[in-house]
């Protein structure tokens, strides 16, 4: 049995390699060993000394401030104007002095515009279907959000693309909200989800078509819509996006136009991500977060060099490459990336290493992506394509059983790559496989049980405000006790999938309860926050190296996802 295990885990490797003939990547490259990979290649945003002088000084309290501002000049003269003032201050400029050249070469032009979706409907159907009145003026007021967070890239942009940092995509857009003023990743899946749910098919259609656009011009889709973001992605739900439009429009010309940048997308992940993994004798091929670019953020800069600070100059670029891989994770910063002496959490961001992590809750979206795709090939009567997607997937699900699930805790633990053994540490993201239905659907009531079981040993049904990110008070945003909009999706709707009375139940109380403190926290703040306080129903989370932002596109999705399925009459 083991070598048959064997087998089929080595034969996904091998498929791998059919799949990637069908991806370019052109500004993505593995390095030499210990070869330096700047963050992009502009010598304004992404690496030089003009960026280090700039973050170094600190004239801003967040370093995202000054790479998100635009050049005056062309690329040419910001740069001879940075060197004048170098030379004039024999290479010791003060912080007046960077302040000066500032803003005398910068603004804080707004590279997008405003912008009302022109579907936007503020009484979409799912608001005569909420019974409960409260319930429907919160969704109502949600709904209404949509617009402010509405932007689009300005002509200023398109004319001179080299003086911004930000990222050209064809049509409007909608932003998280707060200091996320770009294109993010896998914040725009919850966010879409909500825009379908408010009937917004238009604006989610062209939302996908930037997405694409920026996947067939760089190879992959970044963290955000930023040149200093080239340097790594996000998790990899565009085929989930794709999934939940198509349910609703059943646009399947639109698919067929743009499944090559799905597959783009996927291959990505699969020659740039992925690790063969050794557990109990037999190898299987995982992936993990680990960009390739090895030196600080441009958008929290001095907070890399902060951090990295402790290390020799070789190390500094592994602690760089950390931070990266969980920027790229959307995890950042969590002790679910620290490692002691031992192998625990109990230190500090510091000891990040996130690259040492091959995560539960990526390879369950891998997995359930991989489906998709084959699905997709199965509506256009492909079915090689298909089968050698679900090829794909299936050793993928086998892995995820074996190396994954812990049968004595009853969840599915990350794995760490050096120690060769699970993480025993509570995080949400370890119900993905049940999110992602990545399992053996035959043994559903089964997990749906133990999962439940696992939610009450580690006492989580005692939190009111949302299910926190880990029970570890680190001190950082994705740690106790922020919990966050994404993190409740995963464990609420993993548990109903499961068909488990218990688990069903469990799901439906997490679902009410995270209703029931945003409207706490909206009827108090009159705004959305991107994460929330799992002790005290309603307040904003804490924590990490920026301020709590309000807006806020993911937490309004997965707040209109659950009215959808816990207060409509449908």
């Amino acid at each position: 049995m083991q070598r048959e295990l064997v087998i089929v885990v080595l034969l996904g490797v091998l498929l791998a390699a059919r799949f990637l003939e069908v991806s370019t990547l052109p500004l993505y490259e593995a390095p030499e060993e210990d070869e330096t990979i700047d963050s992009c290649p502009s010598p304004v945003y992404c690496k030089g000394e003009l960026l280090d002088v700039v973050q170094r000084a600190m004239i801003f309290n967040d370093s995202k401030t000054f790479v998100d501002m635009s050049q005056v000049n062309p690329v040419n003269v910001t740069l001879d104007n940075f060197w004048q003032m170098m030379n004039a201050t024999n290479g010791k400029p003060t912080k007046a002095d960077v302040e000066n050249f500032v803003k005398s070469n910068f603004i804080r032009e707004n590279e997008t515009i405003s912008w009302t979706p022109t579907d936007f409907n503020p009484s979409p159907a799912i608001l005569e279907q909420i019974s409960d009145e409260k319930v429907r003026e919160f969704a109502k007021n949600l709904i209404g959000i949509w617009p402010s967070l509405g932007r689009k890239i300005s002509h200023n942009v398109y004319e001179n693309p080299e003086q911004h940092s930000i990222l050209e995509v064809p049509n409007g857009f909608i932003v998280p909200g707060g200091r996320f003023k770009e294109v993010y990743y896998w914040d725009s899946y919850w966010i879409m989800k909500g825009l379908l749910l408010s009937e917004m098919y238009d604006t989610v259609r062209g939302m996908l078509e930037n997405i694409c656009h920026l996947i067939k011009e760089i190879g992959f889709m970044p963290n955000g819509s930023r040149k200093y973001y080239l340097n790594r992605s996000h998790p990899p739900v565009l085929t989930f996006m794709i999934q939940e439009y198509l349910k609703y429009t059943q646009d399947t010309e639109w698919l067929k136009n743009n499944i090559q940048c799905v597959e783009i997308e996927l291959n990505f992940w699969l020659k740039n991500r992925t690790k063969l993994v050794e557990k109990n004798g037999v190898i299987h091929e995982l992936a993990h977060y680990e960009p390739f670019s090895n030196t600080p953020r441009p958008e929290s800069y001095s907070k890399d060099l902060e951090t990295c600070n402790i290390y020799n100059e070789t190390a500094k670029k592994t602690c760089y490459k950390a931070l990266k891989g969980a920027a790229e994770s959307g995890w950042d910063f969590s002790s679910r990336w620290f490692f002691d002496n031992s192998g625990g959490t109990e230190t500090n961001v510091t000891h990040t290493l996130t690259q040492r992590v091959v995560p539960v809750d990526l390879n369950a979206i891998l997995c359930k992506a991989f489906s998709g795709v084959a699905e997709f090939y199965h509506i256009f009567n492909d079915s090689d394509r298909r089968d050698m997607w679900q090829e794909k997937a299936d050793a993928w699900n086998k892995s995820i059983e074996m190396v994954f699930y812990d049968d004595n805790e009853g969840i599915w633990l990350d794995y760490d790559i050096v120690l060769q053994r699970n993480r025993n540490n509570f995080y949400p993201s370890n119900f993905a496989p049940l999110w992602a239905k990545t399992y053996d659907l035959n043994k559903k009531d089964y997990y749906g049980k133990r999962a439940t079981e696992y939610l009450l040993n580690n006492g989580i049904d005692m939190y009111r405000g949302g299910i926190p990110t880990s029970l570890d008070q680190s001190g950082e945003q994705w740690d106790f006790r922020n919990a966050w909009p994404p993190l409740q999706e995963f464990v609420v709707l993993g548990l109903l999938q499961t068909g488990n009375v218990d688990a069903i139940d469990m799901g439906k109380t997490f679902g009410h309860n995270w209703v029931a403190a945003n409207m706490i926290g909206y009827n108090e703040n009159k705004i959305m926050f991107e994460k929330y306080d799992a002790l005290d129903p309603g307040k904003f989370g804490g924590g990490g190296e920026y301020e709590v932002q309000p807006g806020f596109g993911w937490t309004n999705g997965v707040a209109l996802t659950f009215i959808d399925l816990f207060y409509t009459n449908k």
